[in-house]
């Protein structure tokens, strides 16, 4: 399957251990750094699907290996918007807003560093799609997308659609996703905590795994639906057809997020 860099990867399951609540917790705590961005996300959508951990073996960069719960793997859908962007400190801003989609798996180091391995970004700003190839080495592509916020502020349902602009294979996306019950905070231990609390990300650049974190208060998670879902985001991506709805929809309305700067990964 392609990686983020295009390369043809070959990944297998070993008999690694998975990352322990405490070092879930741990990524959860400020950098020492300084951040160098500030971001606001917004209805925050969160679709995931259970697959097979092989599966998503084969899709990863060396060192890396599959983060599961249950001895399932997940592939996630995560369509967003980001109001502000702005430098961190001195608050200029950097971008004007605009709305991000993203496909992403779970993954860890040998038990250490749970995170994220994006298989791809779109968002409707050339600037955001740019800065972050050139700063973070991550798969974004440019896209058309919009997004309509209907009901009130506690029952609100977006739809959401993306189209991927001058891309040779077709990536699009439509929905129509909102909360159904009450906010709270995913417990360490639980499903929720473990698809939505991640606070690494990953990255291939220059035939090196790369990370880069970010930090902010835990999501209000709430249990949420999905209607009118139609994508081909995975199958743009090289990844299986995981087949109708997803298993698992969560959404949360908003967090304050601090970005810290790219890392090499050592070794």
């Amino acid at each position: 399957m392609p990686s983020q860099s295009g390369t043809m990867w070959c990944g297998s399951i070993t008999a690694v251990p998975e990352p322990s609540d405490a070092e879930r917790l741990r990524l959860r705590e400020a950098p020492a750094d300084r951040p160098i961005m500030r971001q606001v996300w917004k209805h925050l959508g969160f679709l995931h699907w259970a697959v097979e951990p092989d599966v998503m073996a084969r899709a990863l960069p060396p060192g890396l290996q599959v983060d599961t719960f249950d001895g399932a793997a997940f592939l996630g859908i995560v369509p967003f918007t980001i109001p502000v962007s702005r430098m961190a400190g001195v608050g200029l801003p950097i971008t004007p807003g605009f709305h991000e989609l993203n496909v992403r798996t779970y993954v860890h180091r040998e038990g250490r560093e749970p995170g994220v391995w994006f298989f791809s970004l779109d968002a409707a700003s050339q600037l955001a799609v740019w800065g972050a190839r050139l700063a973070y080495g991550l798969p974004y592509f440019p896209a058309r997308i919009s997004m309509d916020v209907t009901g009130d502020r506690d029952s609100p349902t977006i739809a959401y659609t993306s189209r991927r602009e001058r891309s040779g294979t077709e990536a699009r996306f439509q929905a129509r996703y909102g909360p159904m019950a009450a906010p709270f905070a995913a417990a360490p231990g639980t499903l929720e905590f473990f698809l939505v609390e991640r606070y690494l990300l990953y990255a291939w650049r220059r035939q090196r795994l790369t990370t880069a974190r970010v930090h902010h208060h835990p999501y209000p998670v709430q249990t949420a639906t999905v209607a009118d879902l139609e994508q081909t985001l995975l199958g743009a991506a090289g990844l299986p057809d995981v087949g109708g709805s997803p298993a698992y929809v969560h959404y949360a309305r908003e967090v304050d997020v601090r970005i810290y700067r790219p890392h090499r990964v050592a070794g």
